[in-house]
């Protein structure tokens, strides 16, 4: 996956996203919220395939975010705004969820499958 941030992706050793913990807890309204980044997510895939990004951030909606193949040639990707924070996502290819295999970084889910994870500085 090629991730056009400024921010690097480390190993995370929790199963928790931050964008869980976000959810439970609302910031204070004195408090300004961090900015955005626009992170970009790319996989490979078959042309002609039908692939979603899903994850803690989009409430791990499996055609929430589709991934478009611009060119023809198999490579698909999507951009999404995202606060400082570690998130949790999979690529959704023709209905099977699959971990991002240029991630290195990955935690084991509820499921029994892995996760990839990206942290956003």
């Amino acid at each position: 996956m090629k991730i056009k941030s400024k921010a690097p992706v480390k190993t995370v050793t929790t199963k928790k996203c931050t964008c869980a913990a976000k959810a439970k807890k609302a910031a204070p309204a004195a408090k300004k919220a961090p900015a955005e980044k626009n992170v970009t997510f790319t996989v490979r895939a078959d042309a002609g395939k039908t692939v979603y990004l899903a994850g803690c951030f989009n409430k791990w909606n499996p055609t929430g975010k589709q991934m478009l193949d611009k060119k023809g040639n198999g490579v698909y990707s999507t951009s999404v705004k995202l606060a400082p924070g570690t998130y949790q996502y999979k690529f959704v290819i023709d209905g099977t969820w699959c971990a991002d295999p240029e991630c290195a970084d990955f935690v084991q889910n509820e499921h029994g499958t892995l996760n990839s994870v990206i942290t956003v500085k």
